[in-house]
């Protein structure tokens, strides 16, 4: 997720202000703050770290989060299987401690580790894997965020407390990447409806992972403590709570009072103010997101009903073109993320080498208006008098693209799109809203502003692409991104599901990216970095996933959060629950001009930020 990151989606402005404020120049001024007191830790001295989040939790429940907030959450509480290792992404043991598969590769055996327990003390076995999966496998709601994997299992048991075999209906690619939380039977098992169990009102939620979640208030915070039984170790901070920043300033101005101790999604100007800061370190590193333009391609559910008001221009693949190439990326990444980003073009983000693909130069659609006008004349949409396009109905072409509320990067990217599009003659609404979700997932949008945060294995943010993520009814909510059904995407997806062979699964992977970019549903506009800030009298040490030059904040496992271990003599970040040891610093606040440059990368609310 995304899912909607999924993760999943940002933009901007009139023309020398839109230049002024999108490049950020304007953007920011530094305010001297006077030393003051700060608390850092509670009344007995507990050790905090505090992490500021823009993204609210979609869901508590494994079965049903999609958003990265959320995940993160689950891979913090509960193990996987298997888990990727923080220096190159590769496969280790997780809940399993080793696999094999039968000579056809259609049965596989996990051994499951001994010294896993359960927070509420009883053992984890698996049979509590096998319940999971097979309870994805019979209820199609609690198949809802991780479907796609168990959707090819033919059965799924456990002969013995520490023996787990899936058989599988056809070979499958991803059994050593199987990225679902295992729960734990004895309590999930009183679950009736799971797609209405949120898992979030009985505290502390019982998980085997290095974190037990101990409450949690929506849209404000989700605290955990550690698990002290956990097999890797406990981790070092007494507890960790996820903070929930709308407004991206307050949680940069907190961490300069040093009321957080670690802040994500920084702005350009943000992250150039808090390098010269006292006692906080920013890191800047390639991130593992895409940042997108998605186009409805027609709304519709796997009986075959369309539904929403998506516009019907979108349906012919010469406007979509026609919108990518009246896209400046270079522009986009120059300018609104200034330089912290790699402009876009494959699906897959750089970061992950065997996978990542780019357009050879006859396929690339650059930038190129005069192209876009041919692309927009051919699909019958010419400017009359007054420099509009209109259709053959005599209708203008004007679209809409919904934006999140809090992203700036939405906001920015949107004022260039109005300016560029309507030199086309095409006119855009920006609908920048709290809450892209239910729009979203009612297809009632022209175009979105997607992102997603990719695993080492690319498998599910394909699957979201598929004509089996379709909802089932107009009515359901299925695991699709924007709705896109293509046969011929549909097979190469099939094609590298089953492929062992790894250079032949990339290569597979690339061409499905192909297909997307070809098709011109998916506009990937830059792969941002990860740009974020720590205090470094609250936290001493913190493992970077990949450790060479990763991120800290949205990792492909536990790594950040459980590595995390206390600066000497400080007692962490102030939790907000009590007064205690104070410290005084002294800050500088960052503060946003009016026009709001705010917190970055936020996904949209039904995908965003899944992984």
């Amino acid at each position: 997720m995304v899912h909607k990151d999924s993760s999943r989606t940002a933009r901007q402005r009139p023309r020398f202000l839109r230049l002024l404020l999108a490049s950020g120049l304007a953007a920011s001024a530094l305010v001297a703050v006077p030393q003051q007191p700060v608390q850092a830790a509670d009344d007995d001295g507990k050790k905090v770290l505090t992490v500021a989040v823009s993204q609210s939790v979609d869901s508590l429940s494994p079965f049903l989060a999609q958003r990265l907030v959320s995940t993160t959450v689950h891979r913090l509480a509960y193990e996987y299987l298997t888990n990727y290792d923080v220096k190159d992404g590769s496969t280790i043991p997780g809940l399993a401690t080793e696999w094999k598969s039968s000579p056809d590769k259609l049965t596989w055996t996990y051994t499951i580790r001994k010294d896993s327990k359960w927070s509420d003390g009883k053992q984890a076995t698996a049979e509590d894997a096998a319940w999971t999966f097979n309870k994805m496998m019979t209820d199609e709601n609690a198949a809802t965020a991780n479907g796609s994997f168990t959707s090819n299992f033919k059965t799924v048991t456990a002969p013995d407390p520490e023996t787990l075999v899936i058989a599988l209906k056809k070979p499958q690619a991803t059994m050593t990447a199987l990225d679902v939380p295992i729960v734990p039977r004895h309590v999930w098992e009183k679950v009736g409806d799971f797609s209405k169990f949120n898992n979030d009102k009985q505290f502390p939620i019982v998980g085997n992972g290095p974190f037990v979640v101990t409450d949690f208030k929506v849209d404000q915070f989700v605290k955990l403590k550690p698990n002290k039984d956990f097999w890797r170790g406990a981790p070092k901070f007494d507890e960790l709570v996820l903070k929930y920043y709308k407004d991206g300033d307050a949680a940069v101005a907190a961490l300069q009072k040093g009321e957080v101790s670690f802040v994500q999604g920084l702005t350009p100007a943000q992250a150039s103010a808090l390098k010269s800061a006292k006692n906080i370190k920013v890191n800047d590193a390639p991130g593992r997101r895409f940042f997108a333009l998605a186009t409805n391609p027609g709304a519709k559910s796997k009986d075959g009903k369309a539904f929403g008001s998506g516009h019907k221009a979108l349906l012919d693949p010469n406007v979509r073109k026609a919108l990518f190439q009246a896209t400046d990326r270079k522009t986009i990444v120059d300018k609104v993320f200034q330089g912290h980003a790699v402009e876009g073009e494959g699906y897959i983000p750089p970061r992950f080498g065997s996978y990542f693909w780019k357009p050879a130069a006859t396929q690339k659609m650059g930038y190129d208006p005069a192209k876009a006008a041919s692309l927009l004349d051919q699909a019958g949409y010419k400017k009359n008098s007054s420099g509009k396009r209109v259709g053959k109905d005599g209708k203008a072409l004007d679209l809409r693209i919904l934006c999140h509320a809090t992203d700036p990067n939405d906001k920015a990217i949107g004022k260039y799109l109005q300016e560029w599009w309507g030199e086309l003659g095409i006119g855009l609404k920006v609908d920048c809203l709290d809450n892209v979700s239910d729009p979203w997932l009612k297809g009632d949008y022209d175009l979105a502003f997607d992102g997603w945060s990719v695993n080492p294995d690319p498998d599910f943010v394909l699957s979201i692409h598929t004509c089996a993520a379709l909802p089932a009814t107009p009515k359901d909510t299925g695991a699709t991104d924007n709705f896109i059904c293509d046969k011929q995407f549909d097979q190469l997806y099939a094609q590298q599901a089953v492929e062992y062979d790894a250079a032949k699964r990339a290569d597979l992977v690339k061409q499905m990216q192909s297909r997307l970019y070809d098709t011109g549903y998916m506009n990937v506009l830059a792969y941002p970095n990860a740009v974020e800030a720590y205090r470094t009298d609250q936290i001493k040490s913190i493992t970077t996933m990949p450790e060479a030059a990763g991120n800290l904040w949205g990792q492909d496992g536990y790594w950040s959060w459980w590595s995390a271990e206390p600066a000497a003599g400080d007692g962490g970040s102030d939790s907000g629950s009590s007064t205690g040891v104070v410290i005084g610093i002294g800050a500088a606040v960052v503060l946003v001009a009016a026009l709001g440059v705010f917190v970055a990368m936020r996904r949209r609310s039904t995908a965003e930020d899944r992984e």
